[in-house]
């Protein structure tokens, strides 16, 4: 299946990359207020997962997130390249887009899939469960055994959050500096 899955990723362009996230990130969304209004039982369910308590959000959310960072720039430092390469796909993504674009897709992605796997999921059936889902769809990492142990690690780090604030906005803050943070890197790496 994966590289099956390589070659269908290789077929695509750039830009048809990008659409194929912000389609798999549209998906998520509808099947988080889907499933949240069927497990929570009306419509507008997020009340009961959002507080707005910005110090959390920015501290606890930034400092995990700032934390994840530092600890991937580490992997990058002192492993092969080979050991962390993806396939070239998140180059792909960030390399070409601006910095503003890197900053709506990364909150994209960070709303949609913590709404989903801590809001909804985690809620309802528990960290762990949430947790090995979120790093089973990072499908492209299951044959990476760093990358995939690196997504674990991540996930259950993201539970570990909600679980202490029981506020999703604050692993949704730390889901974002990790993307639009790593998203820069790789724009800036790849104009180098």
């Amino acid at each position: 299946m994966r590289n099956r899955q390589a070659e269908i990723v290789k077929q695509l362009t750039d830009r048809e990359l990008v659409l194929n996230v912000y389609l798999t990130q549209a998906i998520m969304l509808i099947l988080a207020f889907v499933l949240g209004a069927f497990l929570f039982g009306e419509i507008w369910f997020l009340p009961k997962i959002v507080e707005f308590n910005w110090s959390d959000i920015v501290f606890l959310g930034g400092g995990a997130g700032l934390l994840v960072v530092l600890a991937d720039l580490l992997l990058m430092k002192s492993l092969p390249d080979e050991k962390l390469d993806d396939g070239g796909i998140n180059e792909r993504i960030f390399s070409k887009l601006s910095v503003q674009h890197i900053f709506f897709l990364s909150f994209l992605i960070s709303f949609s899939e913590e709404l989903m796997f801590r809001g909804v999921i985690q809620t309802h059936f528990g960290l762990i469960l949430s947790s090995l889902l979120f790093a089973m769809i990072h499908v492209r990492y299951l044959s990476k055994p760093v990358l995939f142990t690196s997504v674990v690690g991540i996930s259950f780090l993201l539970g570990i959050l909600y679980e202490v604030t029981g506020n999703v906005l604050v692993t949704m803050s730390a889901h974002f500096f990790i993307d639009f943070i790593m998203g820069c890197l790789i724009k800036r790496k790849t104009r180098l």
